[in-house]
């Protein structure tokens, strides 16, 4: 029997749409045994793994508004918008602890994708292997260049998994995952247009030009990306769950009104979809869902 896989597009402050898709999923007791994300993906694939309900909600909607979680004040700091140590480490640890233990236990593979600074090429780490490490990992995977530092792990420099993967079904098939639910945060029919101040991206990241090509060349990848996806849904290999109303919010939002509206947006989402994707799930041969 083919597994099914779960593929988690990134999207800064739109992943609570996600966060409201696996919220749904979580109260449907729906696990997927492979799954992979990047940047804000990974991030909320972490608390779906771990079992904690609603906790994507609260990190990622009540403490938005915080200052030490995204800000100008953060930037005029340390150079970076969202307070990664606050985020990667305050947070997890102390404010909002996460399952460490129940995320171990868990029988969920997940697999997180990197961009390598110097390669210009993607790497991926994978639980159990490397998750002792989750959240530098899952940090990583989350760092944006003008945004957030570069974080050094296992002798690389490693930046956003977006960049040269948003949305890695591709990884997902190499691995053998031939039939994928893909959870977008773009609505039907965007179209991702190239970079402005392309001589800034050079000049800015002139000390790494092969991550420079990858961030001027991303938009032709995911363009590409969803042209693959659309044709995959077409032949049945691919379930896509994406916003169905206009999006309100953008990579950096704060606003917890309009947070709590897409989140609210992922789980209605999810539930309209459910029967669909009940039947998808039964003609993968992967009867799930429970009744």
């Amino acid at each position: 029997m083919e597994q099914t896989g779960l593929v988690l597009e990134g999207g800064g402050m739109r992943g609570v749409y996600t966060a409201g898709v696996l919220e749904y999923f979580m109260e449907q007791d729906l696990y997927f045994p492979y799954i992979i994300g990047v940047s804000a993906g990974a991030c909320m694939a972490a608390s779906y793994i771990s079992r904690q309900m609603d906790r994507n909600r609260t990190v990622n909607i009540d403490y938005a508004g915080d200052p030490k979680y995204l800000s100008l004040q953060n930037y005029l700091k340390s150079r970076q918008l969202f307070g990664m140590d606050y985020i990667f480490d305050e947070i997890p640890n102390r404010l909002v602890p996460f399952d460490f233990e129940a995320f171990t236990k868990n029988t969920e593979q997940l697999i997180i994708g990197a961009t390598d600074c110097t390669t210009g090429k993607a790497v991926y780490f994978t639980k159990p292997e490397t998750m002792g490490d989750l959240l530098t990992i899952i940090r990583a995977s989350s760092s944006l260049p003008f945004i957030a530092p570069m974080v050094s792990f296992q002798g690389k420099e490693l930046m956003d998994g977006g960049i040269v993967d948003s949305i890695p079904i591709k990884k997902a098939e190499r691995d053998g995952i031939l039939r994928n639910v893909v959870v977008l945060t773009r609505n039907e029919g965007y179209v991702k247009a190239p970079p402005k101040g392309q001589w800034m991206v050079r000049q800015s990241l002139r000390k790494h030009p092969k991550l420079a090509a990858a961030v001027l060349g991303r938009y032709r990848m995911y363009n590409e990306t969803l042209a693959y996806i659309e044709a995959q849904e077409k032949e049945g290999k691919v379930f896509v769950i994406r916003p169905s109303a206009k999006l309100e919010v953008g990579r950096i939002e704060r606003n917890p009104v309009k947070l709590d509206a897409l989140y609210k947006q992922g789980i209605e989402d999810a539930k309209r979809t459910l029967s669909s994707l009940r039947r998808w799930l039964v003609n993968s041969g992967q009867p799930f869902l429970r009744e």
